[in-house]
């Protein structure tokens, strides 16, 4: 089981994520969001998680030169496409990706993944109209595939009280969660991180015990 705690705003927050055992921060570089972070606040979040976890940009529809100006700057290991970027776009950059896919009432979630061959995993999240993401909100998780191409991530509305069953549930390859673990947006509670992954960790033992499906948690 990855675990990933997105919208990290301080250095604090960072060690925090870090010394919980995170295999994955998110930096969110998204102007409208309550977590945005600037370059220079971004580069020293980046070096403080150290060499071994994850740093992963947030982006919606941004300019290509914003995507890069921030690559020059900020030592991001994956980016994170939260708008309606087509795979030409997300793979431009020369970085892996992970495509986020808004789990809109009719949308087809394997034609979406297909749609992004290039892609190192896809992320489902809940759908609000006019939000890209965060609204914490979750969403039928029996639509999450059961069997799919690349690692699934599942995000929308996780907290350290449902992760667990949101794991045994999809049997996904991680998990994602901003708001879930914070006092308020963008200041993170370093206990809730704390207990999030150890229910996270706990439910995906029980998991690779069963004959869950997902080939990514199986390690096929």
């Amino acid at each position: 089981m990855r675990i990933k705690i997105c919208g990290i705003t301080s250095v604090d927050d960072a060690y925090a994520t870090v010394d919980a055992g995170a295999d994955a921060l998110g930096l969110v570089f998204y102007a409208a969001s309550p977590r945005a972070v600037n370059s220079g606040l971004a580069r020293q979040i980046s070096l403080a998680a150290g060499p071994f976890v994850s740093v992963t940009g947030l982006f919606v529809d941004a300019d290509p030169e914003f995507v890069t100006s921030v690559l020059n700057r900020v030592p991001l290991q994956l980016l994170q496409f939260h708008g309606d970027e087509p795979e030409a776009y997300c793979v431009s950059f020369g970085r892996p990706y992970m495509k986020a896919i808004r789990m809109r009432p009719n949308v087809d979630v394997n034609a979406e993944i297909a749609r992004y061959p290039s892609a190192s995993g896809i992320l489902l999240d809940a759908y609000r109209p006019g939000v890209p993401g965060g609204t914490g909100e979750t969403f039928d998780w029996t639509r999450v595939p059961r069997q799919s191409s690349v690692p699934i991530v599942l995000a929308g509305g996780l907290t350290a009280e449902n992760v667990g069953d949101a794991i045994t549930t999809t049997a996904v390859y991680g998990v994602d969660v901003s708001g879930g673990v914070e006092s308020s947006p963008g200041k993170k509670n370093h206990k809730q991180i704390a207990l999030f992954i150890n229910n996270a960790r706990r439910a995906a033992q029980k998991c690779s015990g069963s004959s869950a499906p997902n080939r990514w948690l199986n390690g096929e």
